[in-house]
């Protein structure tokens, strides 16, 4: 099982390996991921520096930028830092910027489901 941290509520599957999966999602509490990605450990695929700047000022945890792709496997975990507002096109926010906005914090799974 990975746990991965991304920046957006996209759950992202590989299809041509798995025909059909189950996603759950859930929001989470700022505790209730820290403790996850402590015990845990994760990959962070947060690919803007302001997201992985802030992360780690709510998380106390050190959250590297990593523009990388992911593909989610049954079994595996992510925690989404998933703004409620959607960004002008090209819009690069810095931490304190990001900071102001409304945010949740979503935890989503990823089972095998049979077709």
């Amino acid at each position: 099982m990975t746990v991965y941290l991304l920046n957006s509520l996209v759950a992202p599957v590989n299809f041509d390996k798995h025909r059909a999966v189950e996603v759950t999602f859930k929001v989470a509490t700022l505790e209730e991921v820290r403790q996850l990605l402590q015990r845990e450990g994760f990959v962070s695929a947060v690919g803007h520096e302001g997201s992985a700047k802030l992360l780690t000022q709510l998380l106390g945890i050190p959250v590297p930028v990593n523009r990388v792709s992911v593909w989610m496997e049954p079994g595996d975990t992510a925690v989404h830092f998933y703004l409620k507002k959607r960004l002008p096109e090209g819009a690069v926010l810095s931490a304190e910027e990001l900071a102001k906005l409304d945010y949740w914090l979503v935890i989503s799974t990823v089972k095998e489901k049979e077709r």
